[in-house]
């Protein structure tokens, strides 16, 4: 592991997802200790997209920008919102000039498949029929996020790619959530890794699926076809119980004909980006800005 982030984990939480109530009072918690870029340059809006229901997003405008992001939490599908997001949102904006969409998605087990995935495509439908509102090319709008919300990022672009829905130019996966079954390696052999373990990706799955059956819009990982999606970037950390179906999922996306930046990064596990402090935190937050900024731009 890397020793400025082997340093923090006597010190980092662990969420309880057998209580989703408490798991989110915690997470509230932790993420207000984060620092957020100052947002001076940059307009920051809350608005409402007409769905059903209506979902809430936080948009991000930097000067100049030049595309769009639909911007996707993390928390496995159970905990998180726009102000836990912010941080992370404001960050991307700054460092990629994109307009980010911050989407506040219904979570589980309130809320279980598809109630997520039917909010972000209607994020990505209103943002596309918005784009010249906010200030962007409609050609030139992406999907992305961490973890859970990086298997939503890749699972509306599945959808939209299957309803002829609004074109995505880019999809930014970062330690994505992609597949139910946890028989990877690394699923197997990463059982009790910091932030994340195996019983805590396991309630993660069950909240958001209950006693359904996992589609490939809930678990992209199991799509059988993946030709002509959008170009991708794609992010492993090396301790991640999720590494190994990130990185076969990068590599079906590379022989179906769609172009990739696949990138494991040593020694970081689920998450660590969190640790704004280490230097390998750094070279990957950077690296996300610019993998976007690179996509949008084509």
């Amino acid at each position: 592991m890397d020793p400025e982030l082997e340093a923090f984990v006597p010190l980092l939480p662990r969420l309880n997802l057998t209580d989703p109530v408490a798991a989110r009072e915690a997470f509230t918690a932790l993420a207000a200790e984060r620092p957020a870029p100052d947002p001076a340059d940059m307009e920051i809006e809350d608005r409402t997209v007409p769905a059903d229901p209506d979902v809430a997003v936080r948009i991000y405008r930097p000067r100049r920008a030049h595309g769009a992001v639909i911007w996707l939490h993390g928390g496995a599908w159970v905990v998180g919102d726009l102000d836990t997001e912010h941080a992370w949102a404001a960050r991307v904006a700054d460092l990629s000039g994109a307009v980010v969409v911050s989407v506040d998605y219904r979570l589980s087990p309130e809320h279980r498949f598809p109630a997520a995935l039917d909010d972000v495509y209607a994020v990505l439908t209103w943002t596309a029929d918005h784009a010249a509102e906010l200030g962007v090319d409609p050609g030139r709008v992406a999907v992305g996020g961490h973890s859970a919300g990086a298997n939503l990022a890749a699972a509306v672009a599945l959808r939209a790619r299957d309803q002829q829905g609004p074109p995505i130019r880019f999809q930014l996966l970062n330690e994505p959530s992609l597949d139910d079954r946890q028989e990877t390696w690394s699923q197997r052999h990463f059982t009790d890794t910091p932030w994340s373990t195996r019983d805590h990706v396991a309630a993660a799955w069950q909240h958001y699926l209950g006693s359904a059956p996992a589609t490939a819009y809930a678990a992209p990982a199991r799509a059988t076809d993946l030709s002509g999606l959008p170009p991708a970037y794609v992010a492993a950390a090396e301790l991640c119980p999720n590494r190994d179906e990130d990185v076969a999922y990068a590599l079906r996306l590379l022989q179906a004909g769609v172009s990739v930046d696949l990138r494991q990064w040593s020694g970081t596990f689920h998450g660590s980006q969190a640790i704004l402090s280490a230097d390998v935190s750094q070279r990957q937050i950077a690296e996300l800005g610019d993998a976007l900024r690179r996509g949008l731009a084509g």
